[in-house]
């Protein structure tokens, strides 16, 4: 596997949950990471996180790691078209962009479904047009998909999900062999969707969600952060959309 030092990230999504992980575990390799969020309180607060990995990481002379933190709202082409061609190429991008949403098809509208599909499979292609063009060859891109809905709890996430990991099949083929394409599906993992909840709240849905789990447990942010390094560094990865699930997608 190619290590990560030296690589150039940009991670879509990186200030706050599975992206921001992704963004320190990729300096802490000595990669050049960029990282685009939205929320202010998300930027400065990532700034002194990775800059406090940046500095330490620079003790070592073997690792040369830089890190920048970007407001900019990357479901605007235009917007992320400017930013990606001003400072591109990358080596590998990484986009933490979706949603999720709950119940069935019975008890949503056509537009509640519509958003849901768009948010995950339309903001996907659009970012994919946008950066592919950008990546250096032998580098990769890898989307976010999601696990663990059913049809009847989670139907626009669900079909958003599936269209996603068409378009990971398509892409990846037509960007070969220049670069590769895959994604991550992770299942319920306590990240900034999680937020609103309260205490009481959070404790009864981590409980109720490790309970229907085969493994009994939740997976960790680190965890779901790991398999987006894994295929960034393995150059024969490509087409698939890997499940950090515990298993719930076989049940």
């Amino acid at each position: 596997m190619a290590a990560l030092s030296g690589k150039r990230v940009l991670i879509i999504g990186g200030t706050s949950g599975f992206g921001l992980e992704i963004a320190k575990k990729a300096l802490s390799e000595g990669a050049d990471v960029t990282a685009i969020g939205r929320s202010p309180e998300h930027i400065e607060s990532t700034k002194s996180v990775l800059e406090a990995i940046v500095a330490t990481a620079s003790n070592n002379a073997s690792v040369n790691a830089r890190a920048e933190v970007v407001a900019l709202d990357a479901t605007d082409p235009q917007q992320l078209t400017k930013f990606v061609e001003a400072i591109a190429p990358f080596d590998h991008v990484v986009s933490m962009m979706g949603g999720a949403m709950g119940g069935g098809f019975l008890d949503n509208t056509d537009d509640a479904i519509r958003a849901a599909v768009d948010g995950k499979y339309l903001t996907a292609l659009r970012i994919a047009r946008v950066v592919l063009p950008h990546i250096s060859a032998g580098g990769s891109l890898t989307l976010t998909a999601g696990a663990g809905g059913r049809p009847y709890n989670a139907s626009g996430a669900v079909l958003g999900n599936q269209a996603l990991e068409t378009l990971v099949q398509g892409l990846a083929i037509e960007s070969a062999p220049r670069v590769r394409v895959n994604a991550v599906a992770p299942w319920w993992t306590p990240t900034g969707l999680w937020r609103s909840m309260t205490p009481e709240q959070l404790e009864a849905q981590t409980e109720q969600m490790a309970a229907a789990n085969p493994l009994k447990r939740l997976g960790t942010i680190g965890e779901v952060a790991d398999t987006y390094l894994f295929l960034m560094r393995n150059g024969f990865m490509n087409a698939e959309t890997i499940h950090v699930d515990g298993g719930v997608s076989a049940l």
